[in-house]
């Protein structure tokens, strides 16, 4: 560590949990059981969203559609890490057809925004909030999507449970608490946040009742007359005069021209298993990356907290990470060379630069030939699976929030980099990078199992670790989850930032005084606990007994339930 006075008491902290480390190479970390159930399986990160999954399955509704209702709830429930101001993306197993299909359901720049302004105007980066920062909401078109599909419901009778919940109430969990209290300061001074979201003058407490009857009336809105009120109607409208009037520019024509595109999964194997993700402009290759970087050496029997294993990590993720930086964009403005980043021949190039003694100071990306937010996962009797990941950005988004409709917009646009002349440069018009991203996993061209991590970048590296550890440590689906995780942060982002340092690596407790000893004398700089470490949600499918196993992340106040 650069401040080598707090490196004892990094060694105490982390030796406290040097007892769990027993019971995790034992496999005996988990926080609960796995839940398991022949006839379907919700899990989500609120109690409420899961058992509104659970409830449209049982009225004989698909995965889709209780995906959809499960993501409206939260949108209500946890509006600090989704909504319908923000942005979708899906992985959907179609039993019928026994293939994958994805859905980026993400919004575009403003047309009449052009990179010009913010140069005029001395910006060096797109603002964190404010309605400079808002790109078109693309949530509500990815659910109709979704729905012309593979719904068998009404949306009538999708929303309504969230409808519901928002008219009369719910109480709010103990991690929102938090985190509404949090947004306040940032927030509160945005038009109608207040008025939206602390009727009272303040934020609600844990176990309070808390209501939304303006949500109420959008979500009865979109029931009832479809995904086109949204975009092409009042609400559009709504927003179109909201930005304006606080100096932004998405329009209502941006709203009305938007669409969601269906897009091929793309994947690699792991010793055996495919590993899913969906292509730019989301980080989701960067697990493709990462794993395949790591595949050539024996995790297995270096064993799970070993300063080794850590090592190897951090350095495929910075690795991976440069190439993020550079390449990953919307892929209808750059030539992301897809198919070479995730190859086995440039992983192999790329893991020549490991040094297994020395941490890396500073990466360059490779050079291929030819150039705060939800997670929940559904599976229904047919064998159909969703995985869904659903964000404002920055916890609650913009902080911009339309008069009358309950929601805040998002902060995507903060994704793109205004230096010139990169993949990832702002245009209009332009899907910026995302950082959210659903995972899959199929064994033997089957659906095995459904996943996914939240929290910005710690989402690739929890992929990767949550595989690590199903495949090469043994666990099962909850201790995958539950188990302490490693996140490394400080790489080159796509939003121009270049490392030159290492950057920092933040451990959970639970690793062994050995190993943070071992990382400090490789010249890693160590954090203990300084996350996100992200939020897990997961399915399993067993064909062999006919029944699905779910997990939920310990670190949020989610559930997985089934029937």
């Amino acid at each position: 560590m650069k401040h080598t006075s707090t490196i004892f008491f990094l060694l105490l902290v982390f030796s406290l949990g040097a007892a769990a480390q027993d019971r995790i190479t034992g496999h005996q970390f988990a926080s609960r059981s796995e839940v398991i159930a022949q006839n379907g399986m919700a899990a989500t990160s609120h109690p409420l969203a899961t058992q509104i999954a659970l409830d449209i399955l049982k009225q004989g509704g698909s995965a889709v559609d209780a995906a959809i209702a499960a993501n409206a709830a939260l949108g209500l429930m946890e509006p600090t890490g989704c909504g319908i101001g923000g942005d979708l993306f899906a992985i959907i197993w179609d039993a019928e057809t026994e293939k994958l299909h994805g859905l980026n359901a993400s919004g575009r720049s403003p047309m009449n925004l052009s990179i010009d302004y913010f140069l005029d105007n001395e910006y060096v980066m797109i603002p964190q909030r404010g309605a400079l920062s808002v790109s078109v909401p693309g949530t509500v078109d990815g659910w109709f999507e979704m729905h012309r599909r593979f719904g068998r419901l009404p949306m009538e009778t999708i929303l309504q449970p969230s409808i519901d919940y928002a008219r009369d109430g719910f109480p709010v969990t103990e991690l929102i608490a938090y985190y509404l209290q949090r947004s306040a300061p940032i927030l509160a001074h945005f038009p109608n946040f207040r008025e939206t979201f602390m009727p009272e003058g303040r934020m609600p407490e844990k176990g309070e009742i808390f209501r939304n009857p303006y949500l109420a009336n959008t979500y009865e809105m979109i029931a009832t007359e479809g995904r086109d009120v949204f975009y092409k109607g009042e609400i559009a409208r709504i927003i179109d005069q909201y930005i304006a009037e606080n100096g932004g520019f998405l329009s209502y024509d941006d709203m009305a021209a938007h669409t969601s595109t269906w897009v091929d999964p793309v994947s690699t194997n792991y010793r055996g298993y495919d590993i899913w993700q969906l292509p730019p402009n989301g980080q989701g290759i960067a697990v493709l990356q990462i794993l395949n970087i790591l595949e050539a050496y024996d995790i297995a029997s270096m064993g799970w907290s070993s300063p080794e294993y850590v090592h190897l990590f951090v350095e495929a993720k910075k690795l991976a990470f440069e190439d993020r930086a550079h390449y990953y964009a919307d892929m209808d403005f750059s030539p992301v060379p897809l198919e070479r980043l995730i190859s086995k021949a440039y992983a192999d190039e790329r893991r020549e630069l490991i040094d297994p003694r020395r941490a890396g100071l500073h990466y360059d990306p490779g050079i291929p030939e030819s150039p705060n937010t939800i997670y929940l996962t559904v599976a229904d009797k047919h064998g159909n699976m969703v995985s869904l990941i659903q964000s404002n950005y920055r916890g609650m988004g913009s902080g911009m929030t339309p008069p009358g409709l309950g929601f805040v917009l998002q902060n995507r646009g903060e994704g793109f980099t205004l230096l010139p002349n990169r993949f990832n440069t702002y245009e209009p018009g332009k899907r910026p990078f995302h950082t959210i991203i659903p995972g899959f996993i199929t064994k033997n061209g089957q659906p095995y199992i459904s996943f996914g991590v939240m929290g910005g970048g710690m989402q690739p590296q929890g992929h990767a670790q949550i595989v690590i550890n199903l495949v090469d440590f043994g666990m099962n689906l909850q201790e995958a989850g539950d188990a302490p995780r490693i996140h490394h942060h400080g790489s080159s982002e796509p939003t121009g930032q270049r490392m030159s340092d290492g950057g920092v690596v933040n451990l959970e407790s639970g690793y062994p005084y050995e190993t943070i000893r071992a990382l400090l004398e490789k010249g890693h700089t160590i954090q203990w606990a300084n996350g996100p470490f992200g939020g897990y949600q997961a399915i399993m499918r067993d064909a062999e007994k006919g029944v699905y196993y779910g997990a939920s992340e310990s670190r949020k106040d989610g559930q997985a339930a089934g029937y």
